[in-house]
């Protein structure tokens, strides 16, 4: 496993079939934790599989990487579900992703909401709060990766769970801390300039500078690669540069 200042995270596992999303064996060698797809909305079997796999190899963290049921909006649709239908479902992908991970001799370490589910859950209580349930129910082990700063911390704190906190390397904020939303422009990052000066300052200056231009606290352990982003390589590529120039004293 890689040394860096701050533990890298990536999306990963999330390919379907014939689908392939993302470039799992090209990052893994290069991350430290990785968020496995549970099915609902990316992955299957054989690909979950192959993750671990791949994890095991390189010796990075794995984490379970539960969403709502919606795998044709790829997670990113807010749904509405009945407390204790989520938390069933949550309990589902968490456990059955753990259960494959001891088969092969690993060891979940800690889950991460996707897309839409984490978003609520990082704003609304109630949601972070089923989240929590869930991932006691199954091992009271199992760490909950979410967004620093966010409600999931605060539920995360009141529950005497442990809390990841992560940052992203190539999203934008908004000044409350929490992400734009993807339909937005410029909320997705795509230059890798961009990347490195956003990563540069979470990692060593403690903040994030927003649309506005102001820049606002963040204290984060984790700093997020979306494993769908095409530019996820050349990030990750410009983000080791950086620990490595910062590690030589340049």
């Amino acid at each position: 496993m890689h040394k860096y200042p701050i533990d890298i995270n990536c999306d990963m596992g999330e390919s379907i079939g014939n689908l392939i999303i993302g470039q799992d064996e090209k990052l893994m060698p290069f991350i430290t934790s990785c968020n496995i797809a549970c099915g609902y909305h990316g992955g299957d079997p054989y690909h979950m599989q192959k993750t671990i796999e791949l994890a095991l190899k390189h010796n990075v963290r794995m984490g379970a990487h539960p969403s709502y049921p919606d795998v044709d909006g790829f997670g990113r649709r807010e749904m509405s579900v009945e407390k204790e239908e989520l938390k069933a479902l949550l309990v589902s992908q968490i456990d059955g992703l753990n259960q494959m991970v001891n088969r092969f001799g690993g060891e979940l370490r800690y889950v991460k909401p996707h897309g839409a589910l984490y978003n609520k859950a990082s704003v609304n209580s109630k949601e972070a709060k089923i989240i929590i349930d869930a991932i006691q129910t199954v091992s009271p082990q199992l760490a909950l990766m979410g967004l620093a700063g966010s409600i999931m911390q605060k539920a995360a704190k009141e529950k005497d769970i442990e809390f990841i906190p992560e940052a992203f390397c190539d999203r934008k904020y908004k000044i409350d801390g929490t992400l734009m939303s993807r339909a937005k422009q410029g909320a997705v990052l795509s230059n890798v300039n961009e990347v490195y000066t956003q990563v540069n300052s979470i990692v060593f200056d403690k903040t994030v500078t927003i649309n506005s231009g102001e820049s606002i606290s963040i204290n984060a352990d984790s700093i997020c690669i979306h494993g769908d982003n095409p530019m996820a390589l050349e990030f990750l590529g410009a983000i080791r540069a950086m620990f490595k120039n910062h590690q030589n004293g340049d």
